[in-house]
């Protein structure tokens, strides 16, 4: 990690903690997201020379609430500045925001900038690519990225979404107990895709988005709390542990990704597994399945098994297939085929995934997937052509070092085959 790289983790880190706590302070999202850069220029200047602050997170709500209200200052010059306790329920001491940051009062922050993220006024859509960029920080570029569309379509669709909230006049304050009903499954979502962009980093960003998969998790848990009886979010904090238990094994010392097959199972995280495990039976005696149960199921298999060969691939099939049905997505159906190969053999994923090509045709792990069926059938030039394709539309040296190595043992596998040929 560079030398300035744990100033990123570290503000990754507490993002979500700091806006919540700075939006319950102003009750004006902008303000919130805008004291919270200010703050963040600050750390980037001072923690340098200084070092970290005993909680980041407390830091940087101290300072991004002292800067934003110097702002109010310089902008109403005439005009007094609004009594403390008509703009916030915040106690003024610094030492006791350090002290209180891990408790309910400030965890719960978190939650409610969810719940305001994800209002009933906004389209779904809207709701989580708002949540994504504002509780997560992540860059137009990612969002756009875990929706499959352009940065332009992202921009607009994040600008809209906080017009709408402006214009809605949304109180921001946690939602009584039927609204947050109603809000659970964009939520739910919402953690979903931050678990997944910390997941996904590979090699020289893998470290630093790592605090996302475990944000998520928190989260997740935290929503548990909130919601302690409902299976599917049983499901969606079993499926982040499991899927967070292989961590350790993912990427090799370089920071080359690594196969699930391929993974030195020692590694994997054994509290973290049987946590999964717990909540998976806990969850299926609720007899109310859903996509987020189903996943877990899937993860749970993978997790059984001692070895690859050992992996219950016609059951996974079965699986991806009733996932399917509840949640149609050709992303879905591209993961059904990795099973499906494995169970069924090649040509009957290629022939599950050649459909999708249209509409995964940014799509880095269509092409990876397409190119590994068709080197299993022998299509070496095909192959090469779909390994090219998914090198392109990499989004890491990692990802892009993986496939090489693809077309590496590609070009040793026909090699071999002309040399047999020839003798």
């Amino acid at each position: 990690m560079t030398d300035t790289a744990w100033i990123d983790a570290a503000l990754t880190s507490a993002r979500p903690q700091a806006v919540g706590a700075l939006l319950r302070y102003f009750r004006d999202l902008d303000t919130a997201e805008e004291a919270f850069q200010n703050a963040c220029l600050r750390a980037l200047k001072s923690w340098p020379q200084q070092g970290p602050p005993r909680d980041p997170a407390a830091w940087l709500i101290m300072v991004g609430r002292n800067a934003a209200i110097d702002e109010v200052r310089r902008g109403r010059r005439q005009e007094p500045l609004p009594a403390d306790e008509a703009i916030s329920d915040l106690d003024d001491a610094e030492a006791e925001i350090a002290d209180r940051l891990d408790g309910s009062h400030y965890r719960d922050d978190i939650l409610r900038l969810l719940f305001i993220c994800c209002h009933k006024d906004l389209p779904a859509t809207q709701q989580i690519a708002l949540a994504l960029r504002v509780v997560s920080g992540l860059t137009v570029k990612q969002v756009a990225r875990a929706f499959l569309v352009s940065e332009a379509a992202m921009e607009q669709r994040i600008t809209r979404a906080k017009g709408r909230v402006a214009q809605a006049n949304v109180p921001f304050e946690t939602p009584g107990a039927i609204e947050r009903g109603e809000r659970l499954t964009a939520v739910a979502a919402m953690i979903y895709l931050i678990f997944n962009e910390g997941y996904t980093a590979s090699g020289e960003t893998a470290d630093l988005r790592k605090p996302l998969s475990e944000e998520a998790i928190r989260l997740a848990r935290l929503l548990l709390r909130l919601f302690p009886s409902e299976p599917e979010i049983m499901g969606l904090t079993a499926l982040l542990l499991l899927q967070h238990a292989r961590a350790a094994a993912r990427f090799d010392p370089d920071g080359a990704l690594i196969l699930l097959e391929d993974q030195d199972r020692s590694l994997w995280n054994q509290p973290m597994i049987a946590e999964g495990y717990a909540l998976i039976d806990k969850a299926m005696r609720h007899r109310r399945s859903g996509p987020y149960q189903i996943q877990a199921a899937i993860a749970a298999l993978h997790a059984r098994a001692a070895t690859p060969e050992d992996t219950d691939w016609t059951q996974i099939d079965l699986l991806y297939g009733a996932l399917e049905v509840v949640q149609p997505s050709p992303i879905v159906t591209l993961n059904r085929a990795v099973a499906v190969s494995k169970a069924r053999g090649p040509q009957a994923a290629l022939d599950m995934i050649e459909p999708l090509a249209e509409r995964l045709q940014s799509y880095f792990y269509f092409y990876g997937v397409r190119g590994a069926l068709l080197m299993q059938l022998g299509r070496n030039d095909e192959a090469r052509t779909s390994f090219d394709r998914a090198i392109a539309l990499a989004h890491s040296s990692a990802e892009a070092a993986h496939i090489r190595m693809q077309i590496d043992r590609l070009m040793r596998d026909s090699a071999q085959a002309r040399a047999k040929v020839g003798q």
